[in-house]
């Protein structure tokens, strides 16, 4: 009885879709987070009689036929880069990014990272750089001595030092964007990295074309809508106890089977 293993790809795909959808209600207060969505397909057919095959020598063919599915599988994990809502912080160094757009990030290692979490501080030698001390790109140092920051639209970081009235460039903030946001592979700590399926990332001023721009003393918030969640948590959790329902039902029906004299 083929309904017992379907039921049971059923019953996995049900158990994936809770655990991204608890992913994205963990996260609701995660800065710059994007939700995630499960998307799944339907298995290979078995078929009992092929559509379109001849069903007489007078040349008649069969118009419907008979498939039975396999299943469901899982066919990926859709990662939704919409926009976030903006969290006014009143900190200088939080920045928000209004459109497309990516911070760029240098790790210990070396390597590239990418993040939308604005939420960055000073290292012990003034530069800019994320809660975990990770270097924000282009390198930009605040001069010790310096009374205020302002960080405009199109990334210019302007500094007013002690006993002057003029402020002072001292660095312009890039953003990166790429072809595919969602094909973008996360890392953990707010950060992603770039893949073969993003495509090569592309460095610009905030507020050029396709880039967007910055908003100062506010971070993105996360685009997890609870009320959506949770109604996507109770569809997932009805899904599994039919699909669980079918197995009990399928395993009554065999034993009336291997009861019978």
């Amino acid at each position: 009885m083929q309904s017992l293993s379907i039921a049971s790809t059923g019953m996995l795909a049900q158990q994936l879709n809770v655990e991204v959808i608890s992913n994205n209600i963990a996260n609701m207060s995660t800065s710059g987070f994007k939700r995630q969505r499960a998307e799944f397909q339907d298995l290979i057919y078995q078929d009992l009689r092929r559509v379109g095959s001849s069903s007489s020598d007078a040349g008649t063919v069969v118009p419907t036929g008979i498939q039975i599915g396999m299943g469901v599988q899982t066919g990926s994990v859709y990662r939704v880069m919409s926009q976030g809502n903006f969290n006014n912080t009143e900190n200088p160094l939080d920045l928000a990014i209004q459109g497309n757009g990516f911070f760029h990030i240098q790790m210990p290692n070396g390597d590239d990272a990418y993040t939308r979490a604005g939420n960055f501080n000073r290292s012990p030698d003034g530069q800019l750089v994320t809660s975990d001390g990770y270097v924000l790109q282009p390198g930009i140092t605040i001069p010790e001595g310096a009374t205020s920051i302002s960080i405009n639209a199109t990334g210019d970081v302007e500094v007013t030092l002690d006993g002057q009235t003029t402020p002072t460039t001292v660095g312009t903030i890039n953003l990166t964007i790429f072809q595919n946001d969602a094909g973008l592979t996360p890392i953990g700590d707010n950060l992603y990295m770039e893949t073969v399926a993003s495509g090569s990332g592309s460095t610009g001023n905030p507020g050029g074309t396709g880039y967007g721009s910055l908003l100062q003393g506010y971070l993105e918030t996360s685009n997890v809508d609870s009320v959506a969640e949770i109604t996507s948590l109770i569809t997932a959790q009805r899904a599994y106890e039919m699909n669980s329902k079918v197995i009990t039902t399928s395993d009554e029906m065999m034993s009336v089977t291997s009861n019978l004299r």
